[in-house]
Order: C-alpha cells, then structure tokens, then sequence
C-alpha cells in the first residue's frame, strides 16, 4: 500500500524530492580542491573568525550597559553554550569532509530543500558580516586620522540623506574587500599565510594587553565601592551571554575548509577545540583586564581597551590597540571571504545553485568565480550601506544554522545504514553504490552473487549475504535477540515500550521525536521571551505552558535516549547525544526569537528569494534528482508468499519513457 501511495501521488513524489538525501561518493576524501590544511592552519583560521573587532568593542560595551565586571562570567557561560554547537560541526567536519559546513551536513542527513536555506541563508550571513566588518575596518582607521577620510568623502564626492544607506560611499571599505578577494583567489596556501600573519600580530597586541594591563589591574575597581563585581545580577550576566555568545561565532570556517584539510578526521576536532579554546580564553581575560584597570561604570564603549589605557597615562598604548585591532579585523574578514564562496562552490557543485560558480581554476584550485563574484558583491553593500543597517540583519542565519546541525547530529546518530555494503565511517550516510550493483549485475549466477536485496516485512529493504541467510532469517523471525541496528528500540527497553514502538521502522520514532523537540523547544521559547511582556499571560497560565512545553521536550529527549545509536565510529562523535544537541537547539531558538522584528521581516524577504531560485533553478538540476531519474536498469528483490516460499521478482525501476533491456534471472522457475 505504501509503494503503491509513494508511486501514485504526485504530492508524495514532490515532497521526496524536497527531502532527497545527498549521496556521498565512497571515497569522502576525494576532491577537485586541494587538502594542504594542517591543524595549526585550521585552528587560526577558527581563531581568526572569532577574535576580532569584538574583542576590542564587545567587551566595554556588555561590561558598562550589561553585565558590569561579571561580564568575565557572561563571557565563560557563552563559551561553554558556543562549545555545544561547535561539536556538532566538529563531528560533522570529519565525518562528511567535505565544503559546505552547515549546507552539506543538513543536506546528507535532513533534505535537500533544508540544506538549500540554510546555505541561502548561511551565505548573506557572510556577505553582511564581511561588509560590516570592512565598514568597521573603514571606521576605525578613518578615527585615527581625526575622520579626514570621511569629512573629504563628504565634501568633495558625495552626501546621501536616504534611510538605511550610509551618508557617503565608503571607498576604502570597498576597496579592501576587493583586494582581499584577490589575495584569496591565488589560492589557499595564500589565504592561509596572510591569516597567519594578522593572527600572529593580533595575539601579540593581546598578549601586550594583558601583561601590561594586569600590571595596571586594580582589585579596589571590583569591589563594593564601585558597585561590586556583578552590579546587574543575575540577570545582567544572563543578558550580557546572549551578547557575548555572538563574540564566538565564527568557528564554522573550520568545518567550511574540511575539503582542504590534510587530515579532516583528526585535523578538524582538534583545531575546533583549540581555537574556541583559544577564543574564550582571550575574551575572559581580556575583559578581566579592562574592568580591573579602569572602573566599569567609566568605561568608553567604542574604544574600551585604547580609552582604558589613555587614562591610566599611556597614550602610546592606544596605538598598539588600534594595530591590534584592525589585525583582528583583518583576520574576520579573510575568514568571511574564505568561507562564503565555498558554500556558493558546494551549492553550486550540487547543482543547486548556477553552475558557474563550481568551477575550480586548475592552478589556484579554488573556485575563483565565486570569489570575485561574492567579493565585489559583498564590496558593494560595504560601499552603500550603514554599518548599523548591516548589523541589524546578522546571527539570524548563523543561529538557523546551528539548529540545524545540532539536529542533524540527532538525525545521523540514529539513522539506520543506508550504504550497500560499502565499508567505512560514513555509517548512516547515503553513499554510492552504483558501482557495486554494475559488478552485480554483469554476473546473472545466483551463486556468484554475494549479495541479494529482500523485502521485509515494513515494506523497508535491507541486504543479506546470500539465499540461505533470508531463509534462516524467515525461519527466526520472533528471535529478539538478534543484533539490533541504529534507530530500534533498546532491548533493555524492550519489556516495557515493546508493545508501543516495537513495530515501528528503524529511526522512525527518532525523527518524529526530533520534530516534537524542535516544535516543543520553539513553543517553549516563545513562552519565556513573550509571555510575559507581549502577550500578558497570567501567572497560572505561563507556568502551564511552560510545564507542558518542558515536558514535551525532556520526552522527546527520552524518546530519543531508548533508541540504539549507530556503533562507535573512528572519528570524533559528540558525547552526550541527544542531550547536548538537545540544548543547543533550544539555546539557538531562544536566541533568534530574542532578534528584532524588523530582522525577521528582512530574514522572511531573503527566504521567499531563496525559494524562487530553488524552485526556478535548483530543483531541476540537482544532481541527485539527476542521478534518480537515471537510476539502475533493474533491481532484484525476493518475496515471502504467504506459504513461505520466497520468489525472486525482477522490478524495472528505469524513468518511462526510456528504453532498457529487461534481465531475468538464470534459473527459469521463480519458485525456490
């Protein structure tokens, strides 16, 4: 009944194609890119997105409007909330080494559809983070030579009075946006040495901050007297993480260069945990410095660290900041630069985006297109656009991203091997076997074929070693004890939920309950950001909700927990699985519904763009729609007849329309 609904429905048929699963070649690790990323290449690349203008910027401004000293405190809760999502990305990195970051991991493990918003919406992340960041680069340089560069822009070039564009055209900002895109299409051993270089220089200024800056440090500047260490409470610390956990985005350019990496199994945990590592560190004592140099109440959110000095009595500090800090910028904005045009490359590779943004130069071997293409168009917003206006519109799509790995890593955790027989790490990931069932198909001896595929009793197929493995398997159909694969039901948890999800299909029950976790942890969200102040909810109501909506989740989480997981990989796995993902699910939806309305407004605007050109373009060259409609000649399955026997049934699975050459099985009688 379920084949004959799935080959019927043209609704049927159209959702499977919104949610078709990428197939992954055997070998991952082949690649038109070139893998020269070491560790230490990859750990700087993740320090370099995440350390940059906001460590100079961020931390005065939650430290004196937010949190005060504790701001030390806002900074370690988002550090350990960043880690949750950022070990996803590191499982997801080694396991599927491959470009793409969020995108391709959405699309092996959640659809196609899905994982093309997210790198829809991964890529005007990029675009606007490295557009603020060259007007911010701009700002800050220009503020050192007293604003000549914007009062001559002004005087002698031109004034806009339009809302959301910039008062005048940013040239400089524009300017080494391009520059930069150049720098990055000679390829990645360049793009590499030049962050080695800014990082190098930024945490040589950071170092400087903070022996210099500890010398200076003052414990009376935490004490009582000037308002104490957390003069906000708790809630200033709680508000202060939702801002400071922003400071840590930026790691995801580790999992984006997978397909460069010379070791993506190992290279990419490891320099993941370091770079956050390093990250958090530099942020919290950073920020212990600032608020024990100078009182927090005092302190000049648009230049904390350089103002800090200057009134302790070394100006000539202040120059070593501002060389510090536009190092770090530099080094956000190659990260940005570096990692939009290989999500553009991966779309585009996928069929799912225009094609000519997969080409790879053959002696760069990067997809030099899609840089300049993306550079000057992310030069351009630099040139028109407010800084401000840019801002408002980032993390919504970053955030989307992270949920949706997190839930990924649940999908993958507990999805049933879908490989034909094909050894490796990639359990649960869809992978190519075409090549095996040619070999299969060129030798018609039922004894020569080692493998045969059977239908169960779920209508599901699963392969056997030989004929005589599906006869003892029909023979002990009640045996419970037989080795169950991921996405079954415990057998510790049998004696109790076997009469309820003992007949369900492996994964079943695991993606229906991760679709109750992200529906119970949006209601759950929404609640406790708009209970209270938008919506009024009386006491007894909002507390209601919330029990009903945290229990929901904490069962679907249980759910979850009763299924077996996939064994024990050789590459690095989130420990905690579903709990930690779980959280980062929920952490990341109450951020995005903490954003603005306007942001929404422009994040839905973005969406209905992207649809267009899925459903105009990239619906109808996906490779995998491309590789359905090709399909195999034929696929041989055996049946179990109500008597018992089983019949081998030759199905003709070729798109109509298309000639083929009907095989039949060497032995003339089906009944065996």
């Amino acid at each position: 009944m379920a084949s004959c609904v799935s080959s019927c429905s043209p609704v049927v048929r159209f959702c499977h194609k919104l949610n078709r699963l990428k197939t992954l070649e055997d070998d991952v690790m082949a690649t038109s890119l070139k893998r020269c990323l070491s560790t230490v290449d990859l750990a700087l690349l993740g320090v370099g997105g995440m350390v940059g203008s906001g460590l100079y910027v961020l931390t005065g401004t939650v430290a004196k409007d937010t949190a005060g000293p504790a701001v030390v405190v806002s900074f370690l809760i988002a550090g350990i909330a960043s880690l949750m999502a950022a070990l996803c990305y590191a499982e997801f990195g080694a396991r599927v080494p491959k470009t793409g970051s969020a995108y391709m991991f959405t699309y092996v493990s959640v659809g196609e559809i899905w994982a093309f918003l997210i790198g829809w919406n991964v890529i005007l992340e990029y675009m606007i983070g490295g557009a603020a960041v060259a007007r911010a680069w701009s700002g800050y340089l220009d503020s050192i030579f007293n604003h000549r560069i914007q009062n001559f822009t002004e005087t002698y070039v031109m004034r806009w009075d339009v809302p959301v564009v910039a008062h005048y055209p940013d040239f400089l900002a524009a300017a080494i946006l391009l520059v930069a895109s150049i720098f990055i299409s000679f390829g990645v051993r360049v793009s590499s040495w030049l962050n080695h270089i800014f990082s190098a220089i930024s945490m040589a200024v950071i170092a400087f901050i903070l022996v210099f800056g500890f010398i200076l440090a003052d414990p009376v500047n935490w004490s009582a007297k000037e308002g104490g260490f957390a003069p906000f409470g708790l809630s200033g610390i709680m508000a202060g993480t939702a801002t400071c956990f922003y400071a840590f985005v930026g790691f995801d350019v580790i999992a984006a260069s997978s397909e460069e990496a010379s070791n993506p199994q190992r290279a990419i945990p490891a320099a993941t945990a370091i770079s956050l590592g390093l990250a958090a560190t530099a942020y919290i004592l950073v920020s212990t410095v600032l608020t024990l140099m100078v009182p927090w109440h005092t302190l000049d959110p648009n230049s904390a660290l350089s103002d800090a000095f200057f009134r302790r009595g070394y100006s000539w500090a202040g120059f070593i900041v501002a060389v510090g800090s536009i190092c770090a910028m530099n080094t956000v904005l190659l990260s940005n630069l570096f990692s939009l045009p290989r999500i553009v490359y991966a779309m585009a590779e996928d069929g799912l985006f225009f094609s000519v943004f997969s080409r790879v130069n053959p002696v760069t071997k990067v997809p030099v297109i899609a840089i300049l293409v993306f550079g000057s168009l992310m030069a351009f917003l630099a040139l028109i656009f407010d800084l401000e206006a840019l801002v408002q519109f980032l993390s919504i799509g970053t955030l989307l991203a992270y949920t949706f790995v997190a839930a990924s890593i649940i999908v993958l955790r507990y999805q049933p091997d879908k490989r034909s027989g094909s050894s490796g790490g990639g359990g649960g990931i869809k992978t190519d076997a075409s090549s095996t069932t040619s070999e299969q198909q060129v030798d018609p001896s039922p004894v020569a074929n080692e493998t045969q595929t059977f239908a169960q009793d779920g209508g599901g197929m699963k392969e056997y070693e030989s004929f005589s493995d599906k006869l003892q398997l029909v023979e002990r159909q009640n045996n419970v004890k037989e080795k169950r694969s991921a996405g079954m039901l415990s057998a510790r948890w049998e004696p109790y939920l076997g009469r309820l999800l003992g007949d369900c299909e492996p994964g079943e029950v695991v993606a229906f309950s991760v679709l109750a976790l992200m529906v119970s942890g949006v209601s759950l969200c929404a609640v406790l950001v708009f209970g209270n102040n938008q919506l009024h909810l009386p006491v007894w109501s909002f507390t209601l909700l919330l029990v009903i909506f945290s229990l929901v989740f904490l069962l679907s989480l249980a759910l979850i927990c009763v299924h077996e997981q996939q064994p024990n990989l050789k590459t690095f796995q989130v420990p905690l699985v579903p709990i930690i993902p779980g959280f980062s699910i929920l952490l990341n939806v109450f951020l995005m519904l903490k954003l603005s309305p306007l942001t929404w407004i422009r994040f839905t605007v973005w969406v209905a763009a992207g649809l267009l050109v899925y459903f105009g373009y990239g619906i109808w060259h996906s490779k995998e729609g491309l590789r359905e409609q090709q399909g195999q000649d034929v696929s041989a399955r055996y049946v179990v007849l109500p008597s018992g026997s089983l019949v081998e049934t030759v199905q003709n699975i070729q798109p109509e329309g298309q000639t083929h050459n009907t095989l039949t099985p060497e032995t003339p009688s089906s009944s065996r």
